[in-house]
């Protein structure tokens, strides 16, 4: 019974909790990154992190300067949706 729950859920939940962390992590980087004008000192004071694990988070996550207008063009989009 439980397994066959587990198994509905997954359906309706794809995304794991440690996926959702992993996407609202980046973002939060992504966002301290730009408004401290990507400057990963100020952002880590930002976030409350330090310079050596801001570093290792951009670097896990893979995140560029380019990126961030990855996430302005995916908000406008959402945007978009929304007035449909």
């Amino acid at each position: 019974m439980l397994a066959k729950n587990l198994h509905l859920y997954k359906a309706i939940m794809p995304d794991t909790l440690k996926d959702k962390i992993r996407d609202l992590e980046r973002k939060a980087i992504l966002v301290a990154l730009e408004e401290c004008d990507w400057i990963q000192a100020k952002a880590a004071r930002k976030l409350g992190i330090t310079e050596r694990m801001i570093g290792y988070k951009i670097k896990k996550y893979g995140i560029r300067k380019e990126a961030i207008e990855e996430l302005r063009v995916e908000s406008q989009e959402l945007r978009v949706d929304n007035r449909m």
